[in-house]
């Protein structure tokens, strides 16, 4: 089992500047891939951003530029700093990570990001 707890979320202005934390505990050896997914209201939740153990990342190309995922793997900790932040990346944001063998995908609770003047 994997327990992901989310911080780092809150209200910011257009333009503006926030980062996200994902700590990791209990089997953090399984875990291959860890990222961030998000849900706005009446959407259906969408990938952000991934990293894997080796630290190759991928993005959703509405954030590439302006988001970057990083990961401490001695602290089993990722990482989502997020500039020059829309109004449009309002949503929940969900961290997850993915155990290989067998696959499985382990989610945090949520954090609310809202961008907004």
């Amino acid at each position: 089992q994997v327990q992901l707890v989310e911080s780092g979320g809150g209200l910011v202005q257009p333009g503006g500047s926030l980062r996200l934390s994902c700590a990791a505990s209990g089997s953090t050896f399984s875990i291959a891939v860890m990222g961030w997914h998000r849900q706005a209201p009446g959407k259906r939740r969408e990938p952000v951003a991934i990293i894997n153990s080796g630290g190759d990342t991928n993005y959703a190309d509405s954030v590439k530029g302006r988001f970057t995922i990083s990961r401490d793997n001695a602290k089993n900790t990722v990482y989502l700093q997020m500039n020059s932040l829309k109004p449009e990346d309002t949503a929940v944001y969900y961290c997850n990570a993915v155990r290989a063998v067998p696959m499985y995908t382990y989610w945090g609770q949520g954090t609310q990001v809202t961008v907004s003047s």
